[in-house]
């Protein structure tokens, strides 16, 4: 028998602070295996990050931006994917709202271009089983995910996101 979740929990700071490395290594600590979701990595070139790879948990993965890509939508440097992200992203949110775990990571600036993105956050919010990262910075979107009562939001920091790993492992495991 598997647990659930009981709370939604994301987790928010700065860039490249380490967000989405916790939320692996909390998914590799986990006892619960009927997980799904998304997660985002840079794609690199020569070093440098030129982009953002979107990878569902069941393995399959797109661009969600890349400087090279010519898009209407975009967020500095970076054109925005939309397709990949529902796609993927959208898709794999949305297939796993009957699962133990959903992986949302993130809702951010450029995930947020997608009424269709919302729209699985908001469902997969409602089960109450999202593990996940939300942006620092606030809009009217993520304000409400902020002020929901089944929602926690914990800062990761340089100096904290080593301890939160086990911490986070209790509060989903319960």
């Amino acid at each position: 028998m598997t647990q659930k979740i009981r709370a939604n929990i994301l987790l928010a700071g700065p860039p490249r602070v380490g967000k989405t490395s916790l939320i692996m290594r909390v998914l590799e600590e986990l006892k619960i295996v009927n997980v799904g979701g998304f997660y985002t990595e840079e794609i690199r070139e020569r070093g440098l990050r030129v982009g953002f790879r979107i990878v569902s948990l069941d393995g399959k993965q797109g661009v969600l931006s890349h400087v090279d890509l010519v898009s209407g939508f975009r967020v500095g440097r970076y054109g925005v994917n939309i397709s990949d992200l529902e796609n993927i992203g959208v898709k794999s949110v949305l297939d796993s709202l009957g699962k133990d775990l959903i992986v949302v990571d993130e809702i951010g600036k450029m995930e947020l271009f997608s009424e269709r993105f919302k729209d699985a956050v908001l469902k997969a919010l409602d089960t109450g089983r999202v593990f996940g990262t939300i942006k620092l910075s606030r809009d009217g979107f993520t304000e409400g995910i902020r002020k929901r009562q089944d929602t926690e939001i914990i800062e990761v920091s340089f100096q904290n996101r080593n301890q939160l790993v086990q911490e986070l492992v209790g509060k989903i495991e319960g």
